[in-house]
C-alpha cells in the first residue's frame, strides 16, 4: 500500500516536471490564469479532479 502512494507521488513529479521542461512558457501563462480564476471555481475543479482520480483508481484496482 505504501509503495502505491510512493509510486503515485513519483508519477506526479514526473508528469509535472515534464510539463515544465517541455512547455515552460505555457506553464507560466497557466499560472497567471490560475491566479486570475476565482477561488470557488478552483475549488470546484479541484473537487472534480479528486473525485475523478478516486474513481479511476477504484475502477483499475476493482
Amino acid at each position: 500500500m505504501l509503495s502505491d502512494f510512493i509510486l503515485a507521488g513519483a508519477l506526479i513529479l514526473f508528469i509535472e516536471g515534464a510539463l515544465y521542461a517541455l512547455f515552460p512558457d505555457g506553464m507560466k501563462k497557466m499560472m497567471i490564469s490560475v491566479l486570475e480564476t476565482p477561488s470557488h471555481i478552483l475549488r470546484i475543479f479541484g473537487l472534480i479532479a479528486a473525485i475523478a482520480g478516486v474513481a479511476i483508481v477504484w475502477v483499475l484496482r476493482g
